[in-house]
């Protein structure tokens, strides 16, 4: 790569007035992408290849791993706090550790997390914690798509998810991360690793992403702190309300256009 820059300079060197000429422009810029592309994709070899092995050669990191999954799995909110309790003031680290790890690794309930946070540290701190941690695990998500392409996100998310997430970019467009964000049963993870498979740049999809999911989290963490049933009632009766106030406004959406339809036939 080193060569071919310095077989540029002199080709622009020789060039009339010393200036380089426009493809030569066009050709530095293309080394210089491809030289971050490969750059960005050693960092993330390199993040990887380090967690992986502090999993198998460090023991307390493998036990962290393997109970915080375990209670992500079960929706376990008790056994969740008392787990981020046991860290003392390291608690929102953790916290955020996990859902970083949710995001990214396995296809674990996020809303556990939220609801929890909600519980120890308040509707607003918790909800702050939450949604930043997400923000970093939807970016993290992003860049691994970016980076790594297709074939990878495939293999950690399925094919089947992924074509579903294409039918939801095609149908929505750039609109498509805010209207993901805000219907709790589009999959936050998938859609995460498809936007990175697209040209959306990331700030685009940072800031849809953080508009997008910031009522979600809110409310979350506003029955987490006022939570007095069963975690799983709750959540699936909040899950049953925005279904059926989405599958209204898209029927009425529906009604009204075959009515101005009829009306302009007649």
């Amino acid at each position: 790569m080193l060569q071919r820059l310095v077989d540029l300079l002199k080709e622009g060197e020789s060039a009339p007035s010393g200036r380089l000429p426009y493809m030569s422009f066009m050709n530095l810029r293309c080394i210089f992408v491809a030289s971050k592309k490969v750059s960005q994709a050693i960092g993330a070899t390199v993040a990887i290849l380090f967690f992986v092995i502090l999993y198998f050669v460090f023991p307390p990191f493998r036990e962290f791993i393997g109970e915080g999954s375990s209670i992500l799995a079960k929706a376990d909110v008790g056994r969740l706090k008392t787990y981020l309790l046991g860290f003392g003031v390291w608690a929102p680290v953790v916290s955020g550790a996990l859902m970083v790890f949710q995001s990214v690794i396995a296809p674990l309930p996020a809303f556990v997390i939220t609801f929890t946070n909600g519980l120890l540290f308040g509707t607003w701190w918790g909800a702050l914690l939450s949604w930043s941690s997400s923000m970093i695990g939807a970016g993290v998500c992003f860049y691994i798509g970016k980076i790594y392409g297709r074939p990878a996100v495939e293999k950690l998310v399925g094919k089947r998810s992924l074509e579903y997430a294409d039918k939801f970019f095609d149908r929505y467009g750039e609109y498509a991360i805010i209207v993901a964000r805000l219907l709790p049963f589009v999959s936050f993870d998938v859609i995460s690793y498809a936007a990175g498979l697209t040209s959306m740049g990331f700030w685009p999809f940072f800031i849809a992403t953080g508009i997008g999911q910031l009522p979600a989290t809110l409310v979350y963490s506003y029955l987490g702190q006022n939570m007095t049933g069963t975690v799983r009632v709750v959540f699936w009766v909040f899950i049953a309300v925005i279904v059926i106030l989405v599958v209204a406004a898209a029927v009425r959406t529906r009604f009204e256009k075959r009515l101005m339809l009829e009306e302009g036939s007649d």
